[in-house]
C-alpha cells in the first residue's frame, strides 16, 4: 500500500496493484482490530512486516468471498424502504445467532446490533456500522439481481431499488461478522456490529435511522470506544480507499414548503393565486443561500429542492404546491444558520 496526502488534506490509501474484494475485505475486519492493536492515526506498516493475523484474515476473506457477493446480490434483489427492511433484518439477525453474537433486534424499528467478545481478554469496544435501507428508486439495468421490487410512497407507485450500495454495506458487516467469530481466539476486546435502518430518511411525519436507534440504546451497554462505518463509491477503483481527518460527509436536513393559493381556471389566472408560480420562484431563489449568502470556501453546502408537486389538471390552477428537499452542510453553525 501507499499513501499520499494531496495539498487539500485528503488521505488516499491506494494498491499499488488493483485488488479484488477478498483481498480488500481483510481492510474491513482490521478496522474492528483495534481490538488486536489499539487505535492510533494514519499511518502504514512497512509491507515487509506481517503479522499472523494478516495471513489468516486473507484466507478467511478468500473463502467467504462467494457468499458475500451472493448476499450483495439477494439483498439488491429484494430491497426495502425505510422502516421496512424487515427481510433483511431478519436475514442479518439470524447470520448473527448462527455464529454466536448476542443480538437484539428491532432497535428503531427494524435495527439488529450484534456483540461479540474477543477471547484475547478485555479491550476497547469497536462498533462497526451498516445501513440497510433502499431508495424509491426504479432500476433501469438489466441484471440478473435487478430489482422488480415496487412499492407506494408519496400517494405513487414507485420502483424501489439499492441505488446507493446500501446492498453492499449489509454484505461486507456480515462478512466481516462471520471473520470475526471465526477468529474470535486471535483478538481482545469487544465488537458491535450496529444495522442501522432508514438511513436514506423517511416521509414526512415518520421517525426513524441512526437518531431513534441511540434514543433507544444502540450505543450504549457497551458505549463503543470508537465507530468505523463505510460507503461504497463508484468513483474509485477497486482497491482504493480515502478517507481524510474531520468531516467527510455532510449532515443531510429534509425541508417542505407548502405555498397555498386560489384555485381558478387556467384560462383566468387573475382570479385566483397561482402556487405553481409561487413556488417557482421559491425553488429559484433558495439558490441564493448559497451563492449569495454562504462562504463556500469556508463552509460547502448544498440546496437541493428534489420534488415539486402543484395540480391535478392542465387547465386549472390549483390551490395548493409543494417543494421538498434537501439541505447539506457541514458545521453545526451553518446548519443552524
Amino acid at each position: 500500500m501507499s499513501i499520499s496526502k494531496p495539498a487539500q488534506g485528503q488521505f488516499i490509501a491506494e494498491a499499488v496493484e488493483p485488488i479484488s474484494t477478498a483481498a480488500a475485505l481483510p481492510g474491513c475486519v482490521c478496522a474492528a482490530c483495534g481490538l488486536v492493536v489499539p487505535p492510533t492515526g494514519p499511518t502504514v506498516a512497512p509491507t515487509s512486516v506481517a503479522r499472523p493475523i494478516h495471513a489468516q484474515l486473507d484466507a478467511a476473506a478468500a473463502a467467504i468471498e462467494a457468499r458475500m457477493i451472493a448476499w450483495r446480490r439477494d439483498f439488491h434483489a429484494h430491497p426495502e424502504l425505510g422502516n421496512q427492511e424487515t427481510r433483511t433484518a431478519g436475514i442479518v439477525a439470524d447470520h448473527l445467532k448462527r455464529l454466536g453474537y448476542q443480538v437484539h433486534e428491532r432497535i428503531a424499528t427494524t435495527g439488529v446490533v450484534g456483540l461479540l467478545k474477543g477471547e484475547g481478554g478485555e479491550g476497547p469496544v469497536v462498533a462497526l456500522r451498516a445501513d440497510m435501507d433502499a431508495l424509491p428508486v426504479a432500476e433501469e439495468v438489466d441484471l440478473p439481481f435487478a430489482s422488480k421490487v415496487t412499492t407506494q410512497w408519496g400517494g405513487e407507485t414507485v420502483g424501489v431499488m439499492h441505488a446507493c450500495g446500501h446492498d453492499c454495506h449489509v454484505a461486507v458487516l456480515m462478512a466481516v461478522a462471520e471473520v470475526l467469530a471465526e477468529l474470535r481466539g486471535e483478538w481482545r476486546g469487544t465488537v458491535k456490529l450496529i444495522f442501522q435502518p432508514a438511513e436514506e430518511g423517511l416521509p414526512i411525519g415518520e421517525s426513524g435511522g441512526a437518531r431513534v436507534m441511540v434514543e433507544q440504546g444502540a450505543m450504549i451497554d457497551p458505549k463503543p470506544d470508537v465507530v468505523f462505518g463505510l460507503h461504497v463509491t463508484s468513483a474509485m477503483p477497486v482497491g482504493v480507499i480515502s478517507y481524510k481527518a474531520g468531516v467527510t460527509m455532510a449532515a443531510s436536513d429534509t425541508f417542505r414548503i407548502t405555498v397555498k393559493g386560489s384555485q381558478t381556471h387556467g384560462a383566468m389566472p387573475w382570479k385566483g393565486v397561482d402556487p405553481v408560480t409561487i413556488g417557482s420562484t421559491i425553488v429559484t431563489t433558495l439558490q441564493t443561500i448559497v451563492s449569495r449568502e454562504s462562504d463556500i470556501n469556508r463552509n460547502p453546502a448544498v440546496v437541493t429542492v428534489g420534488q415539486f408537486k402543484g395540480g391535478q389538471r392542465q387547465n386549472i390552477i390549483s390551490d395548493k404546491a409543494e417543494l421538498l428537499g434537501t439541505a447539506r452542510t457541514y458545521s453545526d453553525d451553518h446548519r443552524g444558520s
